[in-house]
Formats: C-alpha cells, sequence, structure tokens
C-alpha cells in the first residue's frame, strides 16, 4: 500500500513539474540574445504591419476607430530562409491582435507572413484574418 502512495505521489510530482515546465517557455521571465533580436524585428516590423493592418480594418470593418499594434503583442510563430542557408531572403510568420490604440481593447486576431530581404525591402505574403471582435460602443 505504501509503494503504491509513493508511486502516486512522484507521478503527480512529475506531472506538476512537467506542467510548469512547459509553462515556462510559452513566457520568457527573464531577458536573452534572441528575445532582445526578436523585439528590435518587432519594433522595425509594427510600421508595415499596422498600415496593412489598417487598410484591411479600416473602414470595411470598423469604421470609427483603426487598429494599432503593440509589439509586446506579436506572437512569433515560424521564421524561414527563403533561399537556403545564408540566404538573404527571409520570412516570417506571427499571430497578432490589433488593438484600439487609446484602451488597448483587442480588435481582433490575425496571422500574417512577411518576406523580408535586402534593401530593406518588407512585403507581405498571405495575411488570414482569424477572428473579428465585437467593439464596445462608446
Amino acid at each position: 500500500m505504501k509503494k503504491k502512495i509513493l508511486v502516486l505521489l512522484l507521478s503527480l510530482a512529475l506531472i506538476t513539474s512537467f506542467q510548469t515546465t512547459t509553462v515556462s517557455f510559452s513566457e520568457p521571465m527573464q531577458d536573452s540574445n534572441e528575445l532582445r533580436l526578436e523585439d528590435m524585428l518587432m519594433l522595425m516590423l509594427t510600421p508595415y504591419i499596422e498600415k496593412d493592418l489598417n487598410s484591411y480594418y479600416y473602414p470595411k470593418i470598423f469604421k470609427d476607430v483603426s487598429p494599432h499594434v503593440t509589439p509586446w503583442k506579436i506572437e512569433v510563430i515560424e521564421t524561414r530562409r527563403v533561399n537556403n542557408f545564408r540566404g538573404f531572403i527571409l520570412q516570417i510568420t506571427f499571430k497578432i491582435e490589433p488593438t484600439d490604440g487609446g484602451q488597448y481593447i483587442p480588435l481582433g486576431k490575425d496571422r500574417m507572413t512577411y518576406e523580408i530581404s535586402y534593401g530593406p525591402d518588407v512585403k507581405l505574403i498571405n495575411h488570414t484574418h482569424l477572428k473579428t471582435y465585437k467593439y464596445p460602443p462608446e
């Protein structure tokens, strides 16, 4: 009986520690070179993202508000080189929730892929609108 209880407690401890580790990977808790580079990239891409989101959302979806982007609300999904190792045509795909810019109320959810190449040249390759949120009336 004691062995069964011990095995049960050890199993629960392993499962709990595994879940804690998994959560810590999704949200960084400390600064790193990779996180700083990702943040710099988001800062540089924000004007392009905002322009493309604005042409999609305003005035087709929202007539009274245009979308704004907060770089810390951009989730990088995938990055890849288009032309193999050390090629300088790259693609980045991310999910974003644009906000109203004032009270940071989310307007929707989008998945966007950009191609970045020498120049610099930044162009939107794919934009998938995933969801529209209801904006509260004033």
